[in-house]
């Protein structure tokens, strides 16, 4: 007898524990109802250190801009002073005025030159935010999937050491569209990762405290996963072999929420830290540009200041113009961030552009300066040497998917030597004003870049993971450790 799916209760949403579910809409000979399919939400399972002993602890935090950086040739007089990538290489380099914000740390940050994902170096850079952490083929147009990120391999690592496996903040929030994400997490599946947009919830969620009902509803959240599951094998029987792939798929979702809810029982009776909230404005939002992301970089502090979670990413953009990040611009006294990578041909453009990327780089910059003037609560040194921080962007000069600016930060404790440009773009690096078509992403690069995932892999290596390869690309890169 075949499984009416109308028989499964379309109400089944979950609610608790971050867990909201039901099932996907399959395409085989079964009686289906027009069900509406969502994702789990994103990976957040509740925190602390759970009252074991100090321990040696690493943090991983990846931050995303949009819209590349200003790249003058070195003819353009705004070259010296504009450009992002500092002059220069190795450890003999000098930062623009874009980058000076970064001399005070110079020795714990490493600037790259000369990286990209080989899959989608000819993508346009309006698609790039959603590959930044996955180096997945994600396309132009087309047939759409993408793959875990970065964060999320090593959350799936260390996440279970605190009561956040993850957080995920982006200025948007959500999780926006395929080639058009407001996520730059994706789970082990390739499903983009809401993120959370408003501080006043990232706060409430980190440090305020759950009703007393919260154990109840962790019960009764684990016993409609053991139906909704039991219920699936059954149905799988009755399908074609391709929904049998989206099941199995979703399956997998289901599985990482009976995780988050086994690990939420085990954090539900522990006590939230405890942190001052006077200096934060949590009612703030991007219509104060430069207060909202310095709100979102001081949550991303406090989660890892308190140990509730020791991955995070935040997209402080999106890319192509739409959303109300575009407005953050207005931090510097103009109005659209986009617009400002269009117009540097006009007078004073790459000076405006520069001045915007500073900004950005000046918050990046203090969000790392507070880290680094925090003594290490787990162990020695400072925070700062024990968080391994990646800043940049997936497009450089206009619209172009190749020599990503990366900046990597921190980490000394786990073996990174900074204070260095590490350039591997050298003199092929493509810039200068848009002149028309064909753009820059459109022509064929002067020399191949490096694959960024060799820094991803180091990265992991260095965070604890036995990593040789990502994405399907193997290797690390010997010029940071």
């Amino acid at each position: 007898m075949k499984l009416n799916l109308d028989s499964l209760d379309r109400r089944r949403f979950l609610r608790g524990a971050g867990v909201a579910l039901a099932l996907p809409v399959f395409g085989s000979a079964v009686n289906l109802s027009a069900g509406t399919a969502s994702e789990a939400l994103a990976a957040t399972g509740q925190s602390g250190t759970n009252g074991d002993s100090p321990r040696k602890v690493k943090r991983l935090g990846c931050f995303y801009f949009p819209d590349g950086v200003p790249m003058p040739l070195p003819e353009d007089p705004a070259y010296q002073d504009w450009s992002w990538f500092p002059h220069g290489n190795g450890t003999d380099f000098t930062y623009t005025k874009c980058m000076e914000v970064f001399q005070p740390l110079r020795d714990h940050v490493t600037v790259l030159s000369g990286f990209s994902h080989p899959a989608v170096r000819q993508v346009h850079g309006h698609s790039n935010a959603d590959q930044f952490l996955t180096a997945a083929a994600t396309g132009s147009d087309g047939p759409y999937k993408n793959s875990i990120s970065l964060d999320q391999v090593y959350a799936n690592h260390i996440g279970d050491q605190t009561r956040f496996s993850s957080l995920v903040l982006s200025t948007d929030g959500g999780t926006g569209t395929p080639r058009g994400t407001h996520t730059i997490s994706f789970s082990r599946t390739g499903r983009a990762i809401p993120a959370e947009h408003r501080p006043k919830r990232v706060f409430d969620m980190l440090f305020v405290k759950r009703d007393a009902d919260a154990a109840r509803r962790l019960a009764l959240s684990k016993s409609a996963l053991d139906e909704l599951l039991a219920d699936a094998k059954t149905l799988r029987r009755d399908l074609a072999s391709d929904d049998r792939e989206r099941l199995d798929e979703y399956l997998d979702s289901v599985r990482q929420a009976e995780q988050r809810v086994e690990k939420a029982k085990r954090w539900v009776n522990t006590p939230l830290p405890t942190v001052e909230s006077g200096g934060l404005d949590l009612d703030v939002s991007p219509e104060d540009p430069q207060r909202y992301v310095q709100t979102m970089f001081e949550l991303v502090y406090l989660a890892f200041r308190t140990d509730s979670t020791r991955v995070a990413t935040y997209q402080i953009g999106r890319e192509n113009a739409f959303g109300i990040s575009d407005r953050l611009a207005r931090a510097v006294g103009f109005n659209l961030a986009h617009a400002l990578s269009h117009e540097t041909k006009q007078p004073g453009g790459w000076e405006r552009f520069s001045t915007y990327c500073g900004f950005l780089n000046r918050e990046f910059y203090r969000f790392a300066s507070r880290l680094h003037d925090t003594p290490e609560p787990a162990g020695e040194g400072t925070m700062l040497d024990n968080t391994l921080l990646l800043f940049g962007s997936a497009s450089s000069a206009f619209h172009l998917s190749q020599n990503y600016p990366i900046i990597l930060a921190g980490g000394k404790a786990m073996g990174f030597k900074h204070g260095q440009f590490v350039n591997h773009a050298g003199s092929s690096a493509v810039g200068g004003l848009f002149d028309g078509v064909p753009e820059p992403w459109m022509r064929e690069p002067a020399k191949d870049d490096q694959p960024l995932t060799k820094v991803f892999v180091t990265m992991l290596q260095q965070l604890g993971l036995e990593a040789e390869s990502f994405a399907g690309q193997t290797g690390g890169l010997s010029e940071l450790v």
